[in-house]
């Protein structure tokens, strides 16, 4: 199995992911809105324009969150926002479902829109998994997609307790998918951003409790723990896709 997360954007590398593998599973975030690295790419930068792109991620990294959402705010004036967000966000689905090799599961990031993901994965060879469970090769994989209320209000965020009824919902598997990190400040620490992202606690009472082999997940980008191990549990984020090209694999 080859596994990925935090695509935003970087089709060509997803078209090679599965390469070797028996399947590929993605754990969401396939939307490139600002790439925090590079502030040319992304909806973002295309529509506002690099400078303006800088500004917001400098507000951002400050963490002065308010100052960042009326600045946004004030560049959107006037503008239909929801439809220019629809059609970037399609023309960047169209793209990266087409580059899903057969077979891959997949489940949703905080920054994918689910509505508009039937529209793309209808196509044989491509499942999508949210608060559910499958089988492959013989073991148990559960999913769950999206992320916490944060400050940076994204659009798949879901409250504590849909998500904690997500996680319940799967019951005892032996590997764990998700986007976000069982609540570990190691694993949810951004050594760049220099901030915690939101982890689930969630999730980290189902790894005590159900003790699933592996917890894969993703989210934050540069985390002060890449992987480490909770009782019988191996965690791991695996990796920033969309800067290193790499999936990570699991074999068994």
């Amino acid at each position: 199995m080859h596994v990925v997360s935090d695509v935003h954007g970087n089709t060509e590398a997803l078209a090679r992911a599965g390469d070797g593998a028996d399947a590929l599973i993605c754990l969401g975030d396939l939307v490139l809105f600002l790439d925090y690295a590079d502030h040319s790419r992304g909806i973002f930068p295309d529509l506002f324009g690099v400078e303006n792109a800088h500004r917001i991620v400098e507000l951002r990294t400050a963490r002065r969150f308010e100052e960042a959402h009326a600045f946004g705010r004030q560049l959107w004036t006037g503008l239909d926002r929801d439809t220019l967000i629809e059609g970037a966000v399609r023309r960047q689905y169209a793209q990266m479902f087409a580059a899903f090799p057969t077979p891959t599961y997949a489940t949703y990031g905080n920054v994918d829109v689910p509505g508009l993901w039937p529209e793309y994965a209808d196509r044989d060879g491509i499942t999508v998994l949210d608060g559910q469970r499958v089988e492959i090769g013989g073991r148990v994989f559960g999913f769950v997609g999206g992320g916490l209320p944060s400050p940076m209000r994204t659009p798949y965020e879901v409250d504590v307790e849909e998500y904690a009824a997500k996680v319940e919902a799967l019951g005892e598997v032996d590997v764990l998918c998700s986007h976000i990190p069982p609540e570990v400040p190691e694993l949810c620490y951004d050594t760049v951003a220099r901030r915690f992202e939101r982890g689930s606690e969630a999730l980290l009472a189902a790894i005590r409790r159900t003790r699933p082999r592996y917890a894969l997940f993703g989210h934050v980008h540069q985390p002060l723990a890449r992987r480490m191990r909770i009782g019988n549990t191996e965690c791991v984020n695996v990796g920033h896709f969309a800067a290193t090209g790499r999936p990570w694999v699991l074999e068994w």
